[in-house]
Order: structure tokens, then sequence, then C-alpha cells
């Protein structure tokens, strides 16, 4: 392209790479350095340590995408030929680039979505989940493999026997722990009490909806099948299952779930049951066609067909899009129930419970909304599901769990022994001044140098800035410890 717009493009998500790496380290020493007392690595809840692992991958991925946009910045700002077949460069090195980060990309998507679900599960099955360490471990194990199946997307482009083959058992092999989750889930709710909340609901959605795209994906593992199916819309159907299916069903989930958590109010139940059954029933008419579409011969992308190649009956290539477009009616307007959702609670001035789904986990253990601070004294964990074990007990006759102390008790015995002072970092402007200098540099690159330099030095001024400035205002009013361990008075400007 000759315009500008993919030189943004290539820089803007240089600029979101920043973001997206300086977070992954962020999150990673906060959870090795940061837990409560007491809360060892097997002790914390699954949803943290998806996302820790979530972490890990973009900590190795985006500085492969960054290398790649790297090149291509080059290729077209400066005159260097990295993809350009006439000076002997092979625009494979772009596709193998890319793909090395777009498919450990995939897993940065999906993981939350099933620590989600982890969370969600037990709490609506009223019972513990099943297989605590398998679930963790197989997280983890995704978060490896998954650097091992990129180039089955790359079967069409000659790659060689035993490139392929490789390949192909990787992408049998990650269908392993994945396959290991849904058995997790499902033992998790076997024998439980159900109740389908609609956050409960959207979680088992996934579990089916993700089953029927990583099915399809496994088909990914045949050489000859998938060089076939390559770039059909059989590829989409199954992306949609995994990631509309999978990530976004999740996403809906933790909604619903932590909603009365994050702002103080639930969510209505009733218009919940309605976006669910929308999204599902439009999920599957939008991409469920598109497998018979892809395995037809349709190229993605396109739009248009003859007469010759649209296909008899069943088979029929224009009723099966125009089923498609149907669905994807249906789905907009489950989005948009969750919308009108949010919209009506909002105007509600009716308070959630504190506990509305008799939660396991600590989060459960503040007031909600959370303070600024979280928690007014750091608990001391002892159980994997602690707020649950300080809630119930086992009765040593029946050996049933039997409720010993309400939330609210729980929350007051928390406030009693609140700490006298909250030690709060204080707000700065100079990551804003860092920030702000980002796009500068960008825009000079793309028009002139010295717009660059001014940019770079932008970042400099607010990176010395920000170093020099305390953690905590002069003017504040926390107290530091003494030396003999005592509170000292506060400090004042």
């Amino acid at each position: 392209s000759p315009s500008k717009g993919v030189d943004f493009w290539t820089l803007g998500l240089q600029i979101a790479g920043i973001a997206s790496l300086t977070g992954a380290i962020n999150l990673i020493v906060t959870v090795l350095n940061m837990r409560a007392p007491g809360m060892s690595l097997m002790k914390m809840p699954v949803f943290t340590w998806l996302i820790t692992v979530v972490q890990f991958l973009l900590l190795f991925a985006i500085p492969v995408i960054t290398v790649a946009l790297f090149l291509l910045t080059f290729q077209r700002s400066f005159g260097a030929q990295f993809f350009d077949v006439a000076a002997g460069a092979d625009p494979l090195l772009w596709q193998h680039l890319f793909w090395i980060f777009g498919h450990p990309e995939v897993y940065v998507l999906i993981l939350p979505s099933f620590g989600i679900v982890s969370e969600v599960l037990p709490v609506f099955s009223r019972k513990p989940l099943f297989g605590y360490p398998f679930v963790v471990f197989s997280g983890a194990a995704i978060g490896f493999v998954g650097w091992g199946v990129w180039a089955h997307h790359m079967f069409a482009s000659g790659l060689g026997p035993v490139s392929v083959a490789v390949f192909s058992v990787a992408t049998m092999a990650i269908a392993v722990p994945t396959g290991v989750k849904i058995i997790n889930w499902t033992l998790t709710m076997w024998g439980g009490k159900l109740v389908f909340s609609t956050a409960m609901k959207f979680s088992v959605g996934l579990i089916v909806l993700f089953t029927i795209g990583g099915l399809s994906g496994v088909t990914h593992s045949v050489a000859p099948s998938d060089t076939q199916q390559t770039d059909t819309y059989y590829i989409v159907a199954h992306f949609h299952y995994v990631l509309f299916g999978g990530a976004i069903f999740g996403l809906f989930s933790g909604f619903y779930y932590w909603w009365p958590k994050m702002f103080g109010k639930m969510l209505n139940e009733r218009l919940g049951s309605w976006n669910f059954w929308f999204m599902v029933i439009g999920m599957n008419l939008t991409f469920g066609p598109m497998h018979i579409l892809g395995l037809q011969g349709q190229p993605r992308r396109m739009y248009q067909w003859t007469e010759a190649r649209a296909g008899e009956g069943f088979f029929n290539i224009a009723f099966w899009n125009l089923v498609a477009s149907i669905g994807s009616l249906v789905l907009t307007f489950g989005i948009l129930l969750f919308l009108i959702n949010i919209a009506i609670t909002a105007r509600s001035k009716v308070r959630a419970p504190l506990d509305p789904w008799n939660a396991r986990s600590l989060e459960w253990m503040t007031s909600s909304p959370p303070k600024e601070h979280n928690f007014d004294s750091i608990p001391h964990v002892h159980h994997l599901d602690e707020f649950f074990h300080r809630k119930y007990e086992e009765d040593p006759v029946t050996h049933t769990m039997r409720e010993v102390a309400t939330a609210e008790q729980v929350l007051a015995e928390l406030e009693r022994n609140a700490d006298a002072h909250i030690h709060m970092p204080s707000p700065s402007y100079w990551p804003l001044v860092l920030a702000a200098g980002l796009p500068i540099v960008a825009l000079g690159i793309l028009y002139s140098i010295p717009v660059a330099i001014v940019g770079g030095l932008v970042i400099l001024y607010a990176i010395y800035g920000w170093s020099l400035e305390p953690s905590v205002a002069a003017d504040s009013d926390y107290e530091g410890p003494s030396s003999n361990g005592h509170e000292v008075g506060a400090t004042h400007g």
C-alpha cells in the first residue's frame, strides 16, 4: 500500500506492544512477590494462575511481533528490503514471524476466560473445583505447547514433509491439556447442586461451544485436510467457535459474576437469561454454517460467487450465507440486550448483597465495590478457597459443611483488625507525559526525524521526572514505621 495507513498501523501496534510488555512484567512481579501472607502458588485462584501464564506468553510473544513490525517499518520508511523477492528476500519470513506471535496470542485471549470459568463453576455447582492442580498445570502446558503449533497455518506454503509432520503432532498434542480442562469442569458440575444463574449459563455455553471449536481445530493436525481448508470459511468458523464461543462467552460470564463486586449492583438475571439465549443461538446460526461453506471451498473474505460454484440443495452457498447473515443479526440483538441491562442497572438504586452468589474466593471479602486499598487488613490465607472456609466448617460427625459465619461477619472481623494507616501511592502525571511522547516519536518517523527527536526528549524528560518523584507525596498523612517497629508521626510538607 503506497499510503501512510499501514505505517500508522505498524507504529500504533509498536506502542500498544510497549504497553502490553510493561503490563506483563508488572503483573508477573506482582503475582510472584506481593501475594497475601500464606498464599502459596498452589493456593492462588485459577484465574490468577492463568492470567500469570498469559503474562509470560506476552513477555515472549510481543518481542517477536516487535521485530516483525520493525522490519516492515524499515522496509517502508527507510528503503530496507527484508521481504522483497526481487532483492532475494522471502515474504514468508513475515508469515513466520506473525504466526510465532499470533498463535500464542490466541491463548492470551482464551486463557483468562478459562480462569473465569474455573472460578464461576465451583460457586454455582456448590462444590470445589475438581482437580485443581490438573487445571493449573494444564493451563501452563497450553501456554508452553502453544509455541509449537504456529506453522499449521502455513501448510499450504510448501514447508516440506518434516516440518509439516512436526507441527501436525504439536497440533494434536495441544488438544490434551485443553481436554483435561473440559473434563475437570464437567466433573466439577457432576454431582453438584447446580444453580443456573446467567454467569453459570455463559460458563456452560463456553464449555460446549469451545469443545466444538476445539474439535474442528484438531482437524488442522491432518495436513491434507488442513491444506484444503486453508483460507476458507472453515477456518473462520473454527476461529470464532474458539474465540467467540470461548473467550467472549467467558468474559460475559465474568461480567455477570463480578458486576455486583465491581459496581455494587446486580445485573438483571431475567434480561441476562435472554441475553445468553440470543447470543448462543445467534452464535451458532452465524458461525455454524461457515463450516459447510468452508468445506464447499468458499474462500474467506469472498462475498460473490458464480452460479456454477453455488452448489445445490443442502450445500447451496447462497442459502448458508443468508443463514449466517440472519444469525449475525440475532447475535447483535443479544449483545444489545446486555447493553440495555447495563443501562437499567446503572439507573437502579438497589444495592447488591455483600455475597450474592455464596462465593469462595478472597475478592468477596471486601465491600462492594471495593475500597481503593481493597482490604482494611490483609487477610492471612490458610486454604485455597479462603473466603469459603471462613464461612463454613466441616462437621466432624456428619462430614458435611455447616455455616459458621456470614459474609457480613467475616467482613466485620476484617474491619475490627483494620490497619491504622493504609499506605497508598500518590498520583503522578509523569506516566501521561511519557505516553504522550510515544506518538510524537511515531509521527516523527513518518514525517520528520526532528519531530521524532522532540518526542524522544519528552520521553527522557518524563522518565527523569518520574524516577525522582517520591512514591508518597510529602503532604500525605502516611505514617511510616519507626526503627523500633512503632508508628511515627505523619509527615507534612
